[in-house]
């Protein structure tokens, strides 16, 4: 299984509205970079994502499930881009915030250190689980 981020902007999309989509999930739209797109694209039905602030907040508020695969995005007049709908899992008892991960040298190597804008990204299965050690979840 494979991991990963999704960025928002809680003033646009935030956890609490994610919430709300209960077990129907939200379309995760308006994703415009290829890198980005990519990612979408390889994303599988089950996998999970850390739901991730952006913003003046800047942290991982809560772990979302892929429930439908890849499929042209409904925000694309030019058919360029896909969706994947997600579906809130759980809250972080403990927001994990960016300065945070900057800080911890076991980060270095990953994509919110070094590609900070993307704003879907892999997460490996080490940083999943320190991450989510980090965000006071049991295993």
């Amino acid at each position: 299984m494979a991991y990963w981020l999704l960025k928002t902007e809680p003033e646009v999309f935030s956890w609490n509205d994610q919430i709300k989509r209960g077990a129907k999930g939200e379309p995760w739209t308006g994703v415009r970079n290829f890198t980005a797109r990519r990612y979408l694209k390889e994303m599988k039905k089950g996998e999970h994502a850390l739901f991730y602030h952006t913003g003046k907040e800047k942290q991982v508020v809560g772990i979302v499930e892929v429930i439908r695969e890849a499929y042209p995005d409904p925000t694309d007049a030019d058919g360029v881009f896909v969706a994947v709908t997600v579906k809130s899992i759980e809250r972080l008892p403990k927001p994990v915030t960016l300065a945070s991960v900057k800080a911890d040298a076991r980060f270095k190597d990953m994509a919110l250190v070094k590609y900070s804008r993307l704003s879907v990204q892999p997460v490996t299965a080490n940083e999943w689980k320190l991450l989510c050690a980090m965000g006071g979840l049991k295993e």
